[in-house]
């Protein structure tokens, strides 16, 4: 009987801390997790486990483990805020998959990605003609982003936090000294100042980083 108090007691400690763990790391849904998200909270959850069956084991050594794991993944998302070339590592990059009605073969080949897979999400989309996309990604989660032909202008991100995206500036055929031109035209010296900056119908759309006080 005591035995079972103590395995009763050992599942809601460990429950609560692994609640506060869990909430401590954000809001983000299951299919938004990135490969070092789901590996963190897999492996506290395995810790978490071990510790409710082992009674031998101290209850307090089992909670080291899953703070240490919980500090490793506060300070790794506070170094990729700031990072957008660490962030493509860890996260990932959206990756174009259909362009203009056309499936890119060779980007699905990189990412491993087959045509029964493409085809079932863009049937839980509603769509049946590949020919109706005007451009598909396939985002570091594994969601597929659609965009069809007819619809509002097409969004891309070019500036994120200071950083330029050269991938997406050769997606427009623009490339750095078009959007330093841009800029420039607009009063702004250098893409430091930028906190955002998309391509949106032909134009650019930004927002300046907020003055610190």
């Amino acid at each position: 009987m005591a035995e079972f108090w103590i395995i009763a007691f050992r599942t809601i400690v460990l429950y609560i801390i692994v609640l506060l763990v869990f909430r401590l790391m954000g809001k983000r849904e299951v299919g938004e997790l990135s490969l070092l998200d789901f590996a963190v909270y897999v492996l506290i959850a395995e810790v978490a486990s071990l510790a409710i069956d082992n009674l031998d084991r101290s209850l307090v050594l089992a909670v080291v483990p899953i703070v240490l794991l919980f500090t490793i993944q506060y300070l790794n998302a506070l170094f990729i805020l700031k990072n957008k070339k660490m962030r493509d590592t860890i996260d990932g990059d959206p990756t174009i998959i259909i362009r203009d009605g056309v499936i890119v073969e060779a980007e699905m080949r990189k990412q491993r990605y087959n045509l029964d897979d493409l085809f079932q999400q863009l049937r839980e989309q509603g769509i049946s003609s590949v020919q109706s996309i005007a451009y598909a990604f396939l985002e570091p989660s594994g969601k597929l982003s659609v965009f069809k032909k007819g619809d509002e202008p097409f969004i891309l991100p070019i500036v994120i936090d200071g950083y330029v995206d050269d991938k997406h500036l050769k997606f427009i055929g623009k490339d750095r000294k078009w959007l330093e031109d841009q800029l420039r035209d607009e009063g702004v010296h250098t893409t430091d100042e930028v906190f955002y900056c998309c391509y949106e119908g032909g134009k650019i759309h930004y927002q300046l980083k907020a003055r610190k006080k």
